[in-house]
């Protein structure tokens, strides 16, 4: 290799973290059906969150998601924009899409589009843990079907079908 194809380490914009390094974001309802522990490992190394490469984000946004036994990550949502990739690391469970159901478990990966709404349901005795990759769009617009409510990003906006402010799990549980 020609060593002017060479770049020298301290041109390439990279940060190193570690996993177990890597802090927890823990968010449950009210009600306690859903429940979801993730380490942002992309916010973790100079992301920035819902923003798309045109506001200084990276293009795409890494978590590993744990979900707790008999716990469902989120409300079912429609994403307009944004794909995800999901990879079972550990435990089983369910996804849940406008499209049907589908078991998963240790070794399994997909892909969620978008306008297809998604969920996903630990079904198992133990946490459910997926990595998940999101590609970040600059604007996202994710509906919820059954509460008839509407989450804009990158303002971060709840609002009912009539515009009305409304809290992220209500209607839900």
């Amino acid at each position: 290799m020609n060593s002017s194809m060479i770049r020298p380490l301290t041109r390439i914009n990279m940060e190193k973290q570690n996993l177990d390094q890597t802090p927890q974001e823990e968010r449950a309802s009210p009600g306690g059906k859903f429940h979801v522990m993730q380490k942002h490992l992309s916010l973790a190394i100079g992301g920035k969150k819902d923003c798309g490469l045109e506001r200084g984000g990276h293009p795409f946004d890494v978590s590993e998601v744990r979900i707790p036994a008999g716990k469902t990550n989120w409300p079912l949502h429609v994403h307009s924009k944004q794909w995800e990739f999901y990879l079972v690391k550990s435990g089983k469970g369910l996804v849940r899409t406008s499209d049907g159901e589908m078991e998963i478990g240790v070794g399994d990966y997909l892909m969620q589009t978008p306008g297809v709404a998604h969920q996903v349901i630990n079904q198992g005795n133990e946490d459910l843990v997926m990595l998940v990759i999101a590609d970040n769009p600059a604007a996202d617009m994710i509906r919820y079907p059954a509460s008839k409510k509407y989450f804009l990003k990158p303002s971060r906006v709840m609002f009912g079908e009539l515009g009305e402010s409304v809290e992220y799990y209500e209607g839900e549980e």
